[in-house]
């Protein structure tokens, strides 16, 4: 087996490859596609086709038509990739397994139930999609688009990101990890 073919099974990469990697791939896509990264907004897009068909005069807001219209465009292929991409790079490596958030770590923060651990992610993504929307981008949009410009916004951003994680990590985990 080549050396290439080895380090593609590997089931973790280097930090240093893949974020080399991510921002050469943000500069491409910024010089051959004129698009920036950009995800969070999809699932407005998704939002917004689904409120069309529930409820057409809603839809017809100011948010819905003109913020986050309904479509498939850049940002909903991205999404479908990053999960194409992350599923597939989970079965080459042989890591793929099917799991219902069972994580010794996460039992041992929120305890057995099942319904409390994926009520927390529900939560978590939620927050996560509002604070996206207030800072005007997600991470893939501020942090890596707005880094590939050299954007004093995206370097903030990634070291608020920084400290509220390790906030969150200390508050959530305390001293066991």
């Amino acid at each position: 087996m080549s050396k290439v073919m080895r380090w593609f099974k590997s089931p973790e990469w280097s930090p240093y490859i893949g974020g080399a990697g991510l921002g050469l791939l943000g500069i491409l896509a910024l010089l051959f596609t004129d698009r920036l990264f950009g995800a969070s907004g999809a699932f407005e897009n998704v939002a917004g086709s689904i409120m069309h068909v529930i409820s057409p005069a809603l839809a017809e807001n100011m948010y819905w038509k003109f913020i986050m219209p309904a479509g498939f465009g850049f940002g909903v292929m991205m999404l479908i990739g990053i999960f194409l991409g992350s599923m597939a790079s989970a079965l080459i490596s042989g890591t793929f397994k099917l799991r219902a958030v069972s994580d010794d770590q996460w039992v041992q923060v929120f305890g057995p139930s099942r319904w409390k651990r994926w009520g927390m992610l529900f939560g978590g993504a939620i927050l996560l999609e509002y604070g996206a929307g207030i800072a005007g981008g997600c991470t893939s949009g501020l942090a890596i688009s707005g880094g590939v410009q050299l954007a004093p916004a995206a370097f903030l951003f990634m070291a608020g990101m920084f400290i509220s994680g390790i906030i969150t990590a200390m508050i959530l985990y305390g001293k066991r990890y």
